[in-house]
């Protein structure tokens, strides 16, 4: 659940970055959405290893 909010708030902020011309609000975005991404792959590797 986490995971899922922070790659949707890297979206919406990479999204205003972009709109607005605003290079570190676009990196800061796409930071958010690896952070997200990593975190929902360390939770589907942990949910694996239960099984």
């Amino acid at each position: 659940m986490k995971a899922k909010k922070e790659q949707a708030t890297g979206k919406a902020k990479e999204a205003m970055g972009r709109a607005v011309g605003n290079e570190r609000l676009t990196a800061k975005g796409r930071a958010e959405q690896v952070k997200g991404d990593t975190r929902q792959a360390k939770e589907k590797i942990k949910d694996a290893l239960k099984d």
